[in-house]
């Protein structure tokens, strides 16, 4: 009786896939998301994901006829992504930020220097992924994730992220359980250096969280470099690719922010959104018209009422990627955005 019940419970679950399979633009529309967060894990690339999913779509409606009904279509979908990934990860160099490079800290006052060549790690929206992926999508997990190779990154993310199990990992990679256990270790052993886990997540910001969020706008459109520096962790870092220099201490970043900072007063008007799951700001600068043009979009770590850290993305391109205005008027002030 046991034997014919669970008969019946997979011949159900396998018609069930086999109707999933049967609407491909619903398919499409329910995974692309979460497949997003995946592919981006993989690749540190919003642009790269984006094409990683449509192959994975591509790849999974050819094989469709073929599909077994032997595991979820999640899970087969999952495969089929993380299999395109490691393609396109071969022979590619892994995509840092500058302070993941292994140079000395700067100092406010060194010249700036800036490598366009470098795979920079990009930022991703809130809004490409799932609400439930955001916890594994903070840039600094993503950012460790890119110092494995790309089979232990599939591996920890697979086992830590996904909750697959060793042979179910295994299945995917077309590898031994043992091999998968044995590069989960290694990936975990890299992973601790940085003391980074899928779990160690920070909780959704609070009311004081959020009025430190508001001060901080208010001390860059004021360029109080006194304030903006109360509102920095003591030893905070910051770096902003594609400059390879970072910098160290709340005081020195000050320095940066009063020195080198082309802004002045009234100059320098931030909007607020959200990246990799956490506070982010896209920053204007006023032009000789008077109207203000897309300079760099900060990421912020925060812990407690402090920004621990900060990434500061130049480059236009995501301001578009994350709906941002390309230009701001004039008249624009911090209570024009209520």
């Amino acid at each position: 009786m046991g034997t014919t019940m669970v008969a019946e419970q997979q011949v159900t679950q396998g018609q069930a896939s086999y109707d999933e399979l049967a609407d491909f633009d619903a398919l499409t529309g329910r995974y692309q998301r979460e497949l997003m967060a995946h592919c981006y894990r993989m690749s540190g690339s919003v642009h790269e994901a984006e094409d990683l999913v449509q192959e994975t779509f591509l790849r999974a409606w050819k094989a469709s006829a073929g599909f077994q009904g032997r595991s979820s279509v999640r899970t087969w979908l999952y495969k089929i992504a993380t299999n395109v990934c490691l393609t396109n990860l071969e022979g590619r160099p892994r995509r840092p930020l500058p302070t993941g490079l292994g140079t000395a800290d700067s100092v406010a006052g060194d010249a700036l220097e800036q490598d366009v060549e470098i795979p920079w790690l990009e930022p991703i929206p809130d809004t490409a992924v799932e609400v439930a992926e955001r916890d594994t999508i903070r840039l600094a997990f993503v950012a460790a994730l890119q110092h494995l190779p790309a089979r232990q990154r599939a591996v920890l993310i697979l086992r830590d992220v996904l909750r697959w199990s060793a042979a179910e990992t295994a299945v995917a990679l077309d590898t031994t359980t043992a091999a998968v256990n044995s590069a989960l270790q290694r990936a975990h052993a890299q992973m601790d250096e940085r003391r980074l886990t899928p779990d160690t997540v920070e909780a959704d910001l609070d009311e004081a969280q959020q009025r430190m969020l508001d001060a901080y706008l208010k001390a860059f459109w004021a360029k109080d470099v006194d304030r903006i520096v109360q509102l920095l962790q003591y030893d905070a870092t910051w770096d902003m690719p594609p400059f390879l220099n970072h910098y160290r201490g709340a005081d020195n970043i000050g320095r940066l922010i009063g020195t080198q900072c082309p802004g002045g007063v009234n100059d320098m008007p931030m909007l607020r959104t959200v990246a990799n799951g956490q506070p982010a700001f896209g920053l204007y600068m006023r032009q000789p018209e008077g109207h203000f043009e897309p300079f760099h979009l900060q990421v912020l770590e925060v812990v407690g009422t402090s920004v621990r850290h900060v990434t500061a993305f130049f480059g236009a391109e995501h301001f578009a990627r994350f709906g941002l205005p390309d230009r701001l008027p004039a008249d624009w002030t911090p209570a024009a955005t209520g």
